[in-house]
């Protein structure tokens, strides 16, 4: 068997390693990623394992056997305890361990200007000035690795068949990741982290409005579109998953 090395990170409820499920496929492909299934013509098997420590405390994989559907429902009713039932506002859209979405009504916010040069039919905006701006509603896709920025035709809550627009915010890749720049970005995935994530947000805004953190491309960018609505599953609420992202 090929040799594997896996950390996990330290939980606050003192868990242990105890069971290993090894799944198995009878194509032979090797490398896909786990969140890639085996191909409809494929057989599959899979097994569950007890876990063996050493002196040391290092894990083991001992003898298993097969992995019946008593084992599923024992393990999902275990995964489901960790995560209790509770009520979302009514501005989170996904509240998943690896995926936090929630949307933003439009509105009308101060904008801190501080262009080094100011551009041609834009004098409203020579030197250090603030002016109300328009923004659109906008859906926010906070993954472990990045934050999507994405602009809504409408300030209503979106549906899974919601088109997304690439946003007019400046430092907007092509994609709809954030270039947050220097400005320090939450980690947390929580729903209580979202005014947490909203000032960062926030401040980012400022600065590249400002030309304080922006790189340069934020301008391009901002007249760009989220592609073709026609092929990418991204271009869709339901295509901001974590799987569509990693991508």
């Amino acid at each position: 068997m090929t040799d594997h090395c896996v950390q996990f990170e330290r939980t606050a409820g003192g868990m242990v390693l105890t069971n290993a499920i090894l799944l198995y496929r009878s194509d032979g492909t090797r490398g896909l990623g786990s969140h890639l299934t085996p191909g409809e013509e494929a057989e599959a098997f899979a097994s569950i394992h007890q876990i063996d420590h050493d002196a040391t405390g290092a894990p083991t994989i001992a003898a298993g056997t097969p992995l019946t559907r008593a084992h599923l429902r024992h393990w999902s009713q275990a995964l489901g305890r960790v995560a209790p039932p509770r009520i979302l506002p009514e501005t989170v859209l996904v509240a998943h361990p690896d995926l936090l979405v929630w949307w933003v009504p439009a509105q009308v916010r101060p904008a801190y200007f501080n262009l080094s040069t100011t551009p041609t039919g834009l004098r409203a905006l020579a030197g250090r000035t603030v002016l109300p701006v328009a923004y659109p509603a906008h859906v926010l896709v906070a993954t472990p690795r990045r934050l999507g920025v994405y602009a809504l035709g409408c300030s209503e809550r979106p549906t899974a068949e919601t088109v997304l627009l690439h946003s007019p915010i400046l430092n907007v890749f092509l994609n709809g990741s954030l270039c947050w720049g220097n400005i320090p970005r939450p980690t947390s995935l929580e729903v209580a982290a979202i005014p947490d994530r909203a000032r960062a947000f926030r401040l980012m805004v400022d600065a590249s409005e400002s030309g304080s953190g922006a790189d340069g491309h934020g301008e391009g960018r901002s007249r760009a579109s989220l592609g073709q609505p026609r092929g990418n599953p991204r271009d869709t609420l339901s295509g901001q998953t974590p799987e569509a992202i990693r991508r």
